[in-house]
């Protein structure tokens, strides 16, 4: 039997993660049209083999998949539900496929709403770093039917090395949230500590080797840990990311009913470094608030002192 076509995927934000994702699909042969706000990265990729699409809704209108890997469940419904609006446009049977870290309630209302007009929702968002989303490594977390999954599996096996089928519909972008919200309190923790470190005038390379030679050792840290005490903030994810991120948490966990008196703290600490302008620098920064009040830099000492 001849294999079957593969599909004509509509791909909106090329951030840090979207840039690698289309990269790999172009370089498996999927036709990719792209869209994002900022014109070089499009343009990037229409050197890669894309086409650019000016519109998000003419995308869809012929797209297979339409997926989006943007900022906020807020944008991406924007998006999707406004009168006239993306899912509008897509043909009955295509793929709604949503790469964005959102929320449960947000998983909900689009899987209905795309029921609703006879299209497929798919959840599912991803871990890993812009580096892996390159080299076409990323985790993917899928929730939802195994028929689903098998439909795009043409297109997650571009760009994952892992696809986890974590169970029903909701389940990925649950224990997405918790990944995260366990990563960015282990990040907001180390900083407080390098800061105090920083404060009382200890050996910071003594510090950081100390710590990841013990219990302290974290994923976030082998990742961002030397970097920021080299001061290098590059956003691979932003703090502002990292803040929406924790606030969807801690909705959620509200609406649990459980108390969020850990995950509140959290948030709270992203929020003031990000009302001290730190948003667009990297999760790690927040740091930095911590510094701004001692008046003391966390870094590693000058080699040649």
């Amino acid at each position: 039997m001849p294999e079957p076509a593969s599909p004509h995927v509509g791909f909106v934000g090329l951030g840090g993660m979207g840039r690698g994702l289309v990269k790999n699909l172009l370089k498996h042969g999927i036709a990719v049209t792209v869209h994002d706000l900022d014109a070089s990265v499009v343009a990037r990729a229409v050197e890669q083999g894309a086409r650019a699409g000016d519109d998000p809704v003419a995308m869809a209108s012929e797209a297979d998949v339409f997926a989006v890997c943007i900022t906020t469940a807020e944008a991406v419904r924007d998006m999707a539900l406004r009168p006239g609006g993306v899912l509008d446009a897509m043909r009955k049977g295509a793929i709604f496929l949503d790469h964005t870290t959102v929320s449960p309630q947000h998983v909900d209302l689009m899987r209905s709403e795309c029921a609703a007009r006879g299209l497929a929702y798919a959840e599912a968002p991803m871990t890993r770093t812009p580096a892996h989303a390159d080299r076409g490594e990323v985790n993917v977390l899928f929730g939802g039917e195994a028929e689903l999954l098998e439909r795009l599996r043409p297109v997650f096996d571009c760009y994952a090395e892992n696809i986890f089928h974590v169970g029903p519909a909701g389940h990925a972008i649950r224990l997405k949230l918790i990944h995260n919200y366990i990563a960015f309190a282990n990040v907001a923790s180390w900083c407080e500590g390098f800061a105090l470190a920083a404060r009382e005038g200890l050996d910071m390379s003594k510090v950081i080797s100390i710590i990841s030679a013990a219990g302290g050792k974290s994923g976030m840290m082998d990742l961002y840990g030397e970097m920021t005490l080299r001061r290098d903030f590059t956003p691979h994810m932003s703090l502002a990311n990292a803040q929406k991120d924790i606030r969807y948490y801690a909705h959620w966990l509200e609406e649990a009913g459980l108390p969020g008196f850990m995950a509140e703290s959290v948030h709270q600490t992203y929020a003031l470094a990000s009302i001290m302008g730190h948003a667009g620098e990297s999760c790690t920064a927040v740091i930095k608030a911590y510094e701004q009040l001692t008046g003391v830099e966390a870094k590693l000492p000058d080699p040649r002192t």
